[in-house]
Formats: C-alpha cells, sequence, structure tokens
C-alpha cells in the first residue's frame, strides 16, 4: 500500500486542495556596492509601487491552534484572517519539519508578532521534538494520519472542465454508435468513434458534449466554447471506426459526443489562495453545470484569463449590481435611484484557459448568478 499523500488538506467535496506551496526563503550575499548612477530625471521615475495590502487579524483570532482530521486551509485561514488569501504573508516555515508547507491533524499553529507584524508557524505538534542524542540505528516511525482527499472527490472541479475553440469542436472524434440501437450509454459500455486513426491502443480521452457560447458581455468577443463533461472512455480496437470503452461516466453519453486527449499536466494541484492583480475586474459568464444560480463549492466561468494575468489560486469577490428604483418621496414624479453593489460572496480560480477562468464559489451570503461582477476584494 502506498503511503498517503500530503499533499492537500480536506473534508469531502467540500475541501478543495488548497495547500501551502510556498517556496522556503533562501539566504543571500551581500552583493557589492554599484558604481554611482547619474540621476533619473523627475519625469521618467517610475511610478511609486502600490502600498502592502493590510492583513488583517479577526479579533476572536486564537494564540494557539491545533488543526483537527477535516480541517481545510480555508477554514484555517480563516480562524485568523479576515481575508484568508493573505495566509502567505504571515506564513513562517519551521526548520524542525522537512517539509513545513503541509499541514497535519495535531499540528500546532501559533499566532505571534513581531515589531507589529502578525506572523503564524507550526510550532508543535506529532512532528516537532525537542532535539534529542541518539546512538546510531535503526528507527522507524509511521507518518501522521494526512488530511489526503481521493482525487475522485476533486476531479469534476480541478481536471474536467475544459474551454475549447470551434477548431477543436469540429476536428475532435466523436462518438458514431453501438452495437446494439441504445441511444443512451454508460459506464462499460463499448462504442464506436471516428477520426481515432492512428492513436495507440489504451489511450485513454475525455469525453465531453459541447456547451454554449463563451462570450464577454461588453465587447461580444468569443472567448470559446463551453466543454461539459460526460465521462472517460480508452481505446480498445483501432480502426475506422475504432471501439471505446467508457470506463467511467458523469453524465449518459448520447451519440455525437466529442473525444479529446486527456491533459496529464493539468493534474498539479500545488496552489494557494491569493490576491489577483489590483486592475482585474470582469463578470461571470456562465454556470457549469447549473440552470440559473450557484452557491458555495458550484462552479462559475469568468471573463478573465492567463491574458489579463489570472493565475490559479486568485480569489475574486462577487458583487450583485444594484438595481434602478424610483423614489416615490422624491418629488411629484419621483426620481430614479441605482441602488449600491452589494458583495455576495468569494471565489477562487483553479483552472485558467486564455481568456476565461473557472472559479469555485468558497463563500456566498445570497446565490450567484450569471452577470454578477468580479474583482480584486
Amino acid at each position: 500500500m502506498s503511503a498517503p499523500n500530503p499533499r492537500r488538506i480536506g473534508r469531502r467535496l467540500s475541501a478543495v486542495t488548497l495547500i501551502l506551496a510556498f517556496l522556503a526563503s533562501g539566504c543571500a550575499t551581500t552583493p557589492p556596492e554599484p558604481e554611482p548612477l547619474p540621476p533619473v530625471p523627475a519625469a521618467a521615475a517610475p511610478a511609486p509601487a502600490p502600498p502592502p495590502a493590510e492583513v488583517r487579524i479577526r479579533p476572536t483570532a486564537p494564540e494557539r491552534y491545533v488543526v483537527q482530521r477535516g480541517d481545510t486551509l480555508w477554514d484555517i485561514s480563516n480562524r485568523f484572517l479576515r481575508d484568508p488569501w493573505f495566509w502567505p504573508e504571515i506564513w513562517v516555515s519551521n526548520p524542525q519539519i522537512a517539509n513545513p508547507h503541509l499541514i497535519y491533524p495535531g499540528d500546532i499553529i501559533t499566532l505571534y508578532y513581531v515589531d507589529g507584524r502578525p506572523h503564524l508557524t507550526v510550532d508543535g505538534g506529532p512532528r516537532v521534538r525537542p532535539t534529542l542524542r541518539l546512538s546510531p540505528q535503526v528507527r522507524a516511525e509511521p507518518l501522521p494520519p494526512s488530511m489526503d482527499v481521493p482525487i475522485q472527490a476533486l476531479q469534476q472541479f480541478l481536471i474536467r472542465p475544459r474551454v475549447v475553440t470551434k477548431e477543436q469542436l469540429e476536428d475532435s472524434a466523436y462518438l458514431m454508435a453501438a452495437r446494439d440501437e441504445r441511444l443512451v450509454f454508460g459506464a462499460h459500455d463499448r462504442l464506436y468513434a471516428r477520426r481515432l486513426q492512428g492513436e495507440p491502443l489504451g489511450r485513454r480521452f475525455d469525453v465531453f458534449r459541447a456547451g454554449g457560447e463563451l462570450r464577454d458581455p461588453k465587447t461580444r468577443e468569443l472567448l470559446g466554447y463551453e466543454a461539459i463533461p460526460v465521462g472517460e472512455a480508452e481505446l480498445v480496437r483501432g480502426g475506422d471506426p475504432a471501439t471505446v470503452l467508457l470506463v467511467r461516466s458523469d453524465r449518459e453519453a448520447l451519440i455525437g459526443d466529442r473525444l479529446l486527449h486527456q491533459e496529464a499536466e493539468e493534474q498539479n494541484f500545488l496552489f494557494t489562495p491569493s490576491a489577483p492583480p489590483r486592475e482585474a475586474e470582469g463578470q461571470i459568464i456562465s454556470l457549469f453545470d447549473a440552470i440559473s444560480q450557484i452557491a458555495r463549492f458550484q462552479v462559475a466561468v469568468i471573463n478573465l484569463g492567463e491574458r489579463e494575468g489570472i493565475e490559479r489560486g486568485h480569489v475574486f469577490a462577487t458583487y450583485q449590481s444594484g438595481r434602478v428604483v424610483r423614489d416615490r418621496l422624491a418629488g411629484r414624479l419621483g426620481e430614479q435611484v441605482t441602488l449600491p453593489d452589494e458583495r455576495v460572496g468569494l471565489v477562487m480560480v483553479f483552472r485558467t484557459f486564455e481568456k476565461v477562468s473557472y472559479a469555485l464559489v468558497m463563500e456566498s451570503t445570497h446565490p450567484i448568478e450569471r452577470g454578477f461582477t468580479v474583482k480584486r476584494p
């Protein structure tokens, strides 16, 4: 049996993998003093850097907290910070731990201050022990139980959603028929597919169904097409048509569903919550696997992607635009007034494409709908 993977903190589906993946700080040598440079004219001086964000500690934050089985990093961060995505700003690595960026049940997280600035670190628990003088010998010690999450519980959110181009839709392989005359298929069914010539036997494909267009609500730019996940298929016999076996199904498979090569490079779950660029602002343009509203741990598509500098782990606040109402007490005919936008939740990006991103709803105080604004909290 393989050792448990310590990369994630979680609980069932709600335990999204918010793993501390920060690089340990290194020591730098002092460089020699450079030759003096001529003064830069005032007009050519760069704009001053924006002030660092203020890390706000909750008044109810404990001085010490013992990590419990089932805790998520988001919950632990929320226990100490008003804004959980600033966790990397105050985390301090413990040199006594081989990998101080992973957290286990029993670890003791301590809050302390240096020159008025808050810091968090693991300073106790089963992995932090006093220095002992040991004689040479062979020692075996079991690892503490990790808060690992079965990856199958997270695949729907972290792997399967995709955005494709029109050319990918037109050129991809597709399911054509089955041995019988059924129209709906599921796991373990054998189907016939076309456009798989030259593919090696045993290769796995994501089966998906073409969804709707993704367009920017303001510019009307076509950002891509949603690929709705259906399941997973394996090539078991070549030819044209080829034979594939549905090895997993998330929903019913239909004739005409498409097959895409699996993206193995996407199976990297080391990302942490962080603040997006200050100028990043967009809208929710689609709801993944939902009709009109979503809430916590459901998925939204936003019209911001890699070209806008969006990365996995970026956290956005979602806002409902204020309605335009008539103030009937202001004059005879009344006056139209726009109500202020209301913040209704937080979403965290977990998958990015060039022009769009998928985001998981981490908090919601009101149902989130298509058209809501997303911007830096």
